[in-house]
Formats: C-alpha cells, sequence, structure tokens
C-alpha cells in the first residue's frame, strides 16, 4: 500500500483551481471575504444588488491579479436567486465554495416589530439562503461530491442584548442560520461537503453604521474583551479555513469572531 502523502500547512490552505460564489460581495464583509478567496487563488464570482458597486469591487480585486466575474441580483427574489445559481455554475463551470454572506437588518423594540421588517429579514437571511444553498448544492457540489459552505451568522444568534441593539427579527434569522448550518452538515456530509458558519460580532459596514452612529465605536470597543472592533482582515483566516482543505475533518461549526463577545456571561 503505498504511503499517503501528507501535504503543508500552505498546501492545504491552497485554494488555486477552486471557484467561489460570494453573494454580498461588493462591500465590507463580503468583499473582504472575497478578496480573501481570491489571494489564496480561487476563481470569483461576487453578487450584490447594484452592478456599479460590484464593478467597483470587480475592479479592486482585478488589481490584485485575482480573476473574478460580478453578476448582480436581488436575492429577496426567489427566481433572481435560482438565476444566480444557474449563471455563477455556467460562468465558473462548477462552484466549490458557496459563502451566503447576503443579509439584511431591521431594527425595533419587539412589541412594535413589524411584520414588513420580520418577512424582510427571513427572506433574505435564512430563506432566499437555503434556496440559493439548495440550487448550488443540488445542481453543482452533489453531482461533484465535494463542496464547502460558509454561512455568515453573527453572534447576535446566541441571544439578545437590550442595552446594544433591539432586532429580535435580525437575531432569530441568524439563530436560524446557524442551526441551519448543523442540520445541512448533518445530511450532506455524505457528499463531501462541509458546512460551517461565521459568527461576527461589530465590524464597521453599511449594515452596523446605525449601530455605530447610536453607541460610538470607542463603546463597542470597550464592550469585547479583546477591547477592539473588527477590520479589513479579521475575517480572512477564517475563511479561508472553511473553504479549504485545512477544515477539511470540520463541519457543521459556528466560530464566533467578535472579540470575545460570545465568551462573556451577561445578566
Amino acid at each position: 500500500m503505498a504511503d499517503k502523502t501528507v501535504r503543508t500547512v500552505n498546501e492545504l490552505f491552497n485554494l488555486h483551481g477552486k471557484t467561489a460564489l460570494v453573494t454580498g460581495g461588493s462591500k465590507g464583509l463580503g468583499f473582504q471575504m472575497a478578496q480573501a478567496l481570491g489571494e489564496a487563488g480561487a476563481r470569483l464570482v461576487i453578487s450584490a444588488r447594484k452592478q456599479a458597486d460590484l464593478d467597483q469591487a470587480a475592479e479592486q480585486l482585478r488589481a490584485q491579479g485575482i480573476e473574478v466575474t460580478a453578476l448582480a441580483a436581488n436575492l429577496a427574489e426567489e427566481q433572481e436567486v435560482i438565476a444566480l445559481a444557474d449563471k455563477a455554475i455556467a460562468e465558473l463551470g462548477h462552484v466549490d465554495i458557496l459563502v451566503n454572506n447576503a443579509g439584511a437588518t431591521w431594527g425595533a423594540p419587539a412589541e412594535d416589530y413589524p411584520m414588513e421588517g420580520w418577512d424582510k429579514i427571513m427572506t433574505l437571511n435564512i430563506r432566499n439562503l437555503f434556496l440559493l444553498t439548495r440550487e448550488v448544492g443540488k445542481k453543482s457540489m452533489i453531482p461533484r461530491g465535494y463542496g464547502r459552505i460558509i454561512n455568515i451568522a453573527s453572534n447576535a444568534a446566541i441571544g439578545g442584548n437590550r442595552d446594544l441593539m433591539m432586532a429580535v427579527g435580525y437575531n432569530t434569522s441568524k439563530g436560524a442560520v446557524v442551526t441551519f448550518t448543523k442540520a445541512l452538515a448533518a445530511e450532506w456530509g455524505i457528499h463531501n461537503i462541509t458546512v460551517n458558519a461565521i459568527g461576527p460580532g461589530y465590524f464597521p459596514s453599511k449594515m452596523s453604521k446605525g449601530l455605530a452612529e447610536q453607541h460610538g465605536e470607542d463603546r463597542l470597543s470597550k464592550h469585547t474583551p479583546l477591547q477592539q472592533v473588527g477590520d479589513e482582515e479579521g475575517l480572512k483566516g477564517a475563511t479561508v479555513l472553511f473553504a479549504s482543505d485545512a477544515s477539511k475533518h470540520t463541519t457543521g461549526q459556528c466560530l464566533f469572531i467578535d472579540g470575545g463577545c460570545s465568551a462573556m456571561v451577561s445578566g
């Protein structure tokens, strides 16, 4: 029996020859994660609602030597979700890595939380996240017997925080993302597909702008054990870990990247 070659750490993290679809990839956390995958060698499709934002992001990535295609899609619309899956598979040939980053938030006290907000959050953050994952999995990953799925949750999935943010719909949707990750990992492991989640804390972004304006980044940083907020490289390592063979025996997990907030006991 021939000896199995044991790969080096650099080889395990190498994504050359791999393909990736990143939703919400034009700005913020999505752009950071797309950049990380491209820097590790993957060919990319990035998606967001606005073509102009995507074109700007793609230009930045190409300037780094990253191969990327920008596909605009409104992932709140079912038919556009399905079309994105088909277009990405056609463009890349197949999808090895799916990063489900697109999402929305809506803040309001629970007693005043509008159903409009609840439905918007649930549709984008969990219903259509599942739909895109189903389509990519069924049409590309399962037939090839390989896949890496990374769902973007939040440390808000753990519970609530009345002092910083009242957003019961958002918290609930991100809790659902964590449970979805575990359930799908249990089902699709047989197909050599890993399904993991990343749970960021506060990172400066368009979505979190209201939180910073309300509380100030100074207070938010002091709220964390590391006394800092997320930055433009804080998610890169975890993204490449879950996308690569470095995590080939890891599935159904959620890694919270929040400066230690999720480690604290409150109440």
